[in-house]
Protein backbone atom coordinates (compact mmCIF):
# COMPACT_ATOMS: atom_id res chain seq x y z
CA UNK A 1 0.00 0.00 0.00
CA UNK A 2 1.25 3.34 -0.84
CA UNK A 3 2.66 5.40 2.14
CA UNK A 4 0.36 8.15 2.69
CA UNK A 5 2.06 11.66 2.39
CA UNK A 6 2.00 13.71 5.62
CA UNK A 7 0.72 17.37 5.43
CA UNK A 8 -2.13 19.61 3.62
CA UNK A 9 -2.76 19.38 -0.06
CA UNK A 10 -2.17 23.12 -0.06
CA UNK A 11 -1.68 24.78 -3.88
CA UNK A 12 -0.19 27.63 -5.27
CA UNK A 13 3.05 30.03 -5.41
CA UNK A 14 4.48 32.46 -2.67
CA UNK A 15 6.59 34.66 -3.39
CA UNK A 16 9.34 34.03 -0.42
CA UNK A 17 12.18 37.29 0.50
CA UNK A 18 14.48 34.86 1.54
CA UNK A 19 16.75 36.35 4.07
CA UNK A 20 20.27 36.61 4.15
CA UNK A 21 22.03 33.71 6.10
CA UNK A 22 19.96 31.22 4.92
CA UNK A 23 19.72 28.50 2.24
CA UNK A 24 17.22 28.40 -0.29
CA UNK A 25 16.19 24.99 1.00
CA UNK A 26 16.32 25.98 4.48
CA UNK A 27 13.85 29.21 3.59
CA UNK A 28 11.77 26.31 1.16
CA UNK A 29 11.84 23.95 4.38
CA UNK A 30 10.40 26.91 6.48
CA UNK A 31 8.04 27.67 4.42
CA UNK A 32 6.87 24.37 3.99
CA UNK A 33 6.44 23.89 7.42
CA UNK A 34 4.47 27.34 8.09
CA UNK A 35 1.76 26.26 5.13
CA UNK A 36 1.72 22.34 6.61
CA UNK A 37 2.14 21.48 2.64
CA UNK A 38 2.36 18.27 1.37
CA UNK A 39 4.75 18.94 -1.47
CA UNK A 40 6.64 22.16 -2.11
CA UNK A 41 9.73 23.43 -4.37
CA UNK A 42 11.46 26.39 -5.34
CA UNK A 43 12.63 27.79 -8.61
CA UNK A 44 16.23 28.83 -8.87
CA UNK A 45 18.39 28.88 -5.83
CA UNK A 46 20.03 32.39 -4.02
CA UNK A 47 23.39 31.95 -2.21
CA UNK A 48 22.89 31.90 1.69
CA UNK A 49 24.68 35.70 1.37
CA UNK A 50 21.56 36.90 -0.99
CA UNK A 51 18.39 38.27 -0.39
CA UNK A 52 15.32 38.79 -2.18
CA UNK A 53 12.75 36.76 -4.62
CA UNK A 54 12.98 33.48 -3.74
CA UNK A 55 9.67 31.66 -5.60
CA UNK A 56 7.96 28.27 -3.72
CA UNK A 57 5.67 26.18 -5.50
CA UNK A 58 3.50 24.36 -3.31
CA UNK A 59 1.57 20.76 -4.51
CA UNK A 60 0.10 21.40 -8.00
CA UNK A 61 2.04 23.98 -8.90
CA UNK A 62 5.23 21.99 -8.68
CA UNK A 63 4.00 21.06 -12.14
CA UNK A 64 4.58 23.91 -14.37
CA UNK A 65 7.02 25.51 -12.15
CA UNK A 66 10.26 24.56 -15.18
CA UNK A 67 9.44 27.66 -17.02
CA UNK A 68 10.48 29.58 -13.84
CA UNK A 69 13.99 27.89 -13.90
CA UNK A 70 14.30 29.32 -17.81
CA UNK A 71 13.21 32.92 -17.25
CA UNK A 72 14.64 35.96 -17.20
CA UNK A 73 16.19 37.73 -13.52
CA UNK A 74 16.70 40.93 -12.54
CA UNK A 75 19.24 41.57 -9.60
CA UNK A 76 20.76 44.40 -7.28
CA UNK A 77 24.08 43.95 -6.12
CA UNK A 78 27.38 45.85 -4.53
CA UNK A 79 30.72 45.09 -6.25
CA UNK A 80 33.72 45.69 -4.22
CA UNK A 81 37.04 46.87 -6.18
CA UNK A 82 40.10 46.01 -5.21
CA UNK A 83 39.46 42.58 -3.52
CA UNK A 84 39.28 38.93 -5.05
CA UNK A 85 37.75 36.37 -2.91
CA UNK A 86 37.80 32.71 -3.53
CA UNK A 87 33.97 32.70 -3.68
CA UNK A 88 34.02 35.85 -5.34
CA UNK A 89 31.41 37.41 -2.65
CA UNK A 90 32.02 38.66 0.75
CA UNK A 91 32.04 35.30 2.63
CA UNK A 92 34.58 33.43 0.76
CA UNK A 93 38.35 33.81 1.89
CA UNK A 94 40.89 36.93 0.39
CA UNK A 95 42.75 35.94 -2.26
CA UNK A 96 44.27 38.89 -3.43
CA UNK A 97 43.93 43.15 -2.72
CA UNK A 98 45.14 45.28 -5.61
CA UNK A 99 45.02 48.94 -5.46
CA UNK A 100 42.64 50.43 -7.26
CA UNK A 101 42.77 52.63 -10.59
CA UNK A 102 41.12 55.97 -10.47
CA UNK A 103 38.06 55.57 -12.57
CA UNK A 104 35.34 58.11 -13.32
CA UNK A 105 31.69 57.19 -13.26
CA UNK A 106 31.73 57.39 -17.43
CA UNK A 107 34.98 55.40 -17.67
CA UNK A 108 33.28 52.98 -15.31
CA UNK A 109 30.01 52.89 -17.44
CA UNK A 110 32.40 52.28 -20.49
CA UNK A 111 33.81 49.01 -18.69
CA UNK A 112 30.19 47.76 -17.90
CA UNK A 113 28.75 48.58 -21.73
CA UNK A 114 31.44 45.67 -22.78
CA UNK A 115 29.50 43.08 -20.38
CA UNK A 116 26.23 44.12 -21.73
CA UNK A 117 24.79 41.57 -24.72
CA UNK A 118 25.70 37.65 -25.34
CA UNK A 119 28.63 37.27 -22.98
CA UNK A 120 30.43 34.06 -22.09
CA UNK A 121 31.36 33.26 -18.63
CA UNK A 122 33.32 30.09 -16.57
CA UNK A 123 30.97 29.25 -14.16
CA UNK A 124 32.34 29.78 -10.55
CA UNK A 125 33.92 26.86 -8.61
CA UNK A 126 31.14 27.67 -5.20
CA UNK A 127 28.19 26.67 -7.48
CA UNK A 128 25.67 23.70 -7.47
CA UNK A 129 26.62 22.61 -11.19
CA UNK A 130 28.06 19.03 -10.99
CA UNK A 131 31.20 17.42 -12.20
CA UNK A 132 31.35 13.68 -12.38
CA UNK A 133 28.03 13.07 -10.29
CA UNK A 134 29.67 15.97 -6.72
CA UNK A 135 28.55 19.53 -6.98
CA UNK A 136 31.57 21.49 -7.24
CA UNK A 137 30.88 23.86 -4.03
CA UNK A 138 31.78 20.51 -2.59
CA UNK A 139 34.81 20.42 -4.31
CA UNK A 140 35.85 23.69 -3.51
CA UNK A 141 35.38 23.64 -0.02
CA UNK A 142 38.09 20.25 -0.28
CA UNK A 143 40.34 22.97 -1.98
CA UNK A 144 40.08 21.48 -4.93
CA UNK A 145 39.76 23.14 -8.57
CA UNK A 146 37.99 21.06 -12.00
CA UNK A 147 38.19 22.67 -15.28
CA UNK A 148 34.41 23.92 -16.24
CA UNK A 149 33.57 24.61 -19.88
CA UNK A 150 32.35 28.37 -20.35
CA UNK A 151 28.66 29.35 -20.69
CA UNK A 152 27.04 31.95 -23.49
CA UNK A 153 24.71 34.19 -20.99
CA UNK A 154 23.23 37.38 -21.81
CA UNK A 155 23.02 40.43 -19.89
CA UNK A 156 20.26 42.54 -20.77
CA UNK A 157 20.77 45.52 -18.72
CA UNK A 158 23.56 46.63 -16.58
CA UNK A 159 22.42 50.25 -14.93
CA UNK A 160 25.02 52.03 -12.72
CA UNK A 161 22.88 53.22 -9.32
CA UNK A 162 25.67 55.05 -7.63
CA UNK A 163 29.74 54.46 -8.00
CA UNK A 164 31.89 55.30 -4.72
CA UNK A 165 35.59 55.41 -5.96
CA UNK A 166 35.98 51.99 -4.72
CA UNK A 167 32.96 50.40 -4.88
CA UNK A 168 29.46 50.66 -6.46
CA UNK A 169 26.06 49.60 -6.77
CA UNK A 170 24.49 47.70 -10.13
CA UNK A 171 21.13 46.36 -11.31
CA UNK A 172 21.04 44.03 -13.91
CA UNK A 173 18.87 41.88 -15.54
CA UNK A 174 20.37 38.93 -17.30
CA UNK A 175 18.92 35.34 -18.53
CA UNK A 176 18.81 32.02 -17.07
CA UNK A 177 22.54 30.41 -15.72
CA UNK A 178 23.86 33.97 -15.62
CA UNK A 179 26.34 33.99 -12.38
CA UNK A 180 26.15 37.67 -10.78
CA UNK A 181 29.69 37.07 -8.66
CA UNK A 182 31.19 35.75 -11.54
CA UNK A 183 30.26 39.01 -13.86
CA UNK A 184 31.87 40.98 -10.90
CA UNK A 185 34.78 39.70 -11.09
CA UNK A 186 35.21 39.65 -14.82
CA UNK A 187 34.48 43.47 -14.42
CA UNK A 188 37.02 43.86 -11.56
CA UNK A 189 39.42 42.18 -14.15
CA UNK A 190 38.72 44.47 -16.91
CA UNK A 191 39.42 47.32 -14.93
CA UNK A 192 42.40 45.94 -13.70
CA UNK A 193 42.03 44.96 -9.35
CA UNK A 194 39.62 42.62 -9.27
CA UNK A 195 36.31 43.00 -7.52
CA UNK A 196 33.83 40.44 -5.32
CA UNK A 197 30.15 40.96 -4.73
CA UNK A 198 29.10 42.05 -0.97
CA UNK A 199 25.21 42.90 -1.09
CA UNK A 200 23.22 40.74 -3.64
CA UNK A 201 19.36 40.63 -4.08
CA UNK A 202 16.83 39.17 -6.40
CA UNK A 203 13.88 41.59 -7.95
CA UNK A 204 12.47 39.79 -10.33
CA UNK A 205 12.46 36.56 -11.79
CA UNK A 206 10.14 36.07 -15.08
CA UNK A 207 7.29 38.34 -14.44
CA UNK A 208 7.20 38.05 -10.75
CA UNK A 209 8.53 41.30 -9.35
CA UNK A 210 9.57 42.47 -5.70
CA UNK A 211 6.66 44.05 -4.59
CA UNK A 212 4.69 41.18 -4.04
CA UNK A 213 6.90 39.22 -1.58
CA UNK A 214 6.21 38.17 1.49
CA UNK A 215 9.04 37.49 4.88
CA UNK A 216 9.04 34.28 7.03
CA UNK A 217 8.35 36.20 9.74
CA UNK A 218 5.52 38.12 8.34
CA UNK A 219 4.06 34.91 7.24
CA UNK A 220 4.53 33.62 10.82
CA UNK A 221 2.68 36.85 12.07
CA UNK A 222 -0.78 35.44 10.34
CA UNK A 223 -2.98 34.24 12.51
CA UNK A 224 -4.17 30.76 11.21
CA UNK A 225 -3.78 28.47 8.17
CA UNK A 226 -6.79 30.23 6.21
CA UNK A 227 -4.84 33.32 6.38
CA UNK A 228 -1.31 31.99 4.89
CA UNK A 229 -3.33 30.29 2.19
CA UNK A 230 -4.88 33.48 1.31
CA UNK A 231 -1.60 35.23 -0.20
CA UNK A 232 -0.66 32.48 -2.40
CA UNK A 233 -1.17 33.14 -5.73
CA UNK A 234 -3.23 30.45 -8.00
CA UNK A 235 -1.11 27.76 -9.86
CA UNK A 236 -2.30 29.16 -13.37
CA UNK A 237 0.34 32.54 -12.66
CA UNK A 238 3.01 29.92 -13.80
CA UNK A 239 1.55 29.46 -17.35
CA UNK A 240 -0.14 33.06 -17.87
CA UNK A 241 1.69 33.79 -20.60
CA UNK A 242 0.28 30.91 -22.64
CA UNK A 243 -2.72 31.08 -24.38
CA UNK A 244 -6.06 30.38 -22.88
CA UNK A 245 -8.50 27.57 -24.13
CA UNK A 246 -11.76 27.17 -22.19
CA UNK A 247 -13.08 23.46 -23.03
CA UNK A 248 -16.98 22.36 -22.39
CA UNK A 249 -17.72 19.50 -19.77
CA UNK A 250 -17.38 16.79 -22.30
CA UNK A 251 -14.05 17.74 -23.70
CA UNK A 252 -12.78 18.37 -20.34
CA UNK A 253 -13.57 14.67 -19.39
CA UNK A 254 -11.97 13.70 -22.16
CA UNK A 255 -8.79 15.17 -21.88
CA UNK A 256 -9.05 13.81 -18.28
CA UNK A 257 -9.04 10.10 -19.46
CA UNK A 258 -5.71 10.64 -21.67
CA UNK A 259 -7.64 11.47 -24.74
CA UNK A 260 -7.37 13.73 -27.65
CA UNK A 261 -10.91 15.65 -28.48
CA UNK A 262 -11.73 17.80 -31.16
CA UNK A 263 -12.31 21.12 -29.68
CA UNK A 264 -12.75 24.81 -31.56
CA UNK A 265 -9.32 25.27 -31.50
CA UNK A 266 -9.71 29.14 -33.06
CA UNK A 267 -6.33 31.24 -33.14
CA UNK A 268 -4.25 28.20 -32.42
CA UNK A 269 -1.86 26.37 -34.46
CA UNK A 270 -0.30 22.75 -34.83
CA UNK A 271 1.97 22.69 -31.56
CA UNK A 272 0.89 25.49 -29.52
CA UNK A 273 0.76 24.22 -25.89
CA UNK A 274 -2.61 25.94 -23.83
CA UNK A 275 -4.01 26.74 -20.87
CA UNK A 276 -7.23 24.61 -20.62
CA UNK A 277 -10.16 25.56 -18.23
CA UNK A 278 -13.41 24.36 -17.76
CA UNK A 279 -16.18 26.96 -16.07
CA UNK A 280 -13.20 28.84 -15.49
CA UNK A 281 -11.63 26.32 -13.51
CA UNK A 282 -7.58 25.73 -14.51
CA UNK A 283 -7.22 22.11 -15.72
CA UNK A 284 -3.83 22.09 -16.59
CA UNK A 285 -1.85 22.34 -20.13
CA UNK A 286 -2.78 20.95 -23.27
CA UNK A 287 -1.51 20.91 -26.57
CA UNK A 288 -2.77 20.93 -30.30
CA UNK A 289 -1.66 18.08 -32.34
CA UNK A 290 -3.91 19.32 -35.31
CA UNK A 291 -5.92 22.45 -35.63
CA UNK A 292 -9.44 21.46 -33.93
CA UNK A 293 -8.23 18.73 -31.88
CA UNK A 294 -6.63 19.60 -28.13
CA UNK A 295 -4.93 16.44 -26.35
CA UNK A 296 -3.64 16.76 -22.52
CA UNK A 297 -0.17 17.85 -22.02
CA UNK A 298 0.41 18.37 -17.94
CA UNK A 299 -3.07 18.32 -16.05
CA UNK A 300 -3.98 18.82 -12.41
CA UNK A 301 -4.06 15.12 -10.92
CA UNK A 302 -7.67 16.08 -8.88
CA UNK A 303 -10.27 15.63 -10.68
CA UNK A 304 -12.27 17.74 -8.49
CA UNK A 305 -10.08 20.40 -8.18
CA UNK A 306 -9.76 20.76 -11.50
CA UNK A 307 -13.11 20.59 -12.38
CA UNK A 308 -13.28 17.34 -14.36
CA UNK A 309 -16.13 14.77 -13.24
Amino acid sequence: MARRRRGLPVNGVLLLDKPQGASSNHALQRARRLFQAQKAGHTGTLDPMATGLLPVCFGEATKFSSGLLDSDKVYRTRVELGVTTDSGDAEGEVMARCAVPELSTAGLEQVLQRFTGEIEQIPPMYSALKHQGRKLYELAREGKTVARAARRVTVYDARLLGFEGTSFELEVRVSKGTYIRTLAEDIGNAIGCGAHISQLRRLQVGPFSAHAMLTPDTLEALPDQAAREAVLMPVDVLVAGLPRLDLDTQASRCLRYGQSTRFDTRGLVAGDVTRLYCDRVFLGLGVVPAVGEVAPRRLLSTADEAGLV
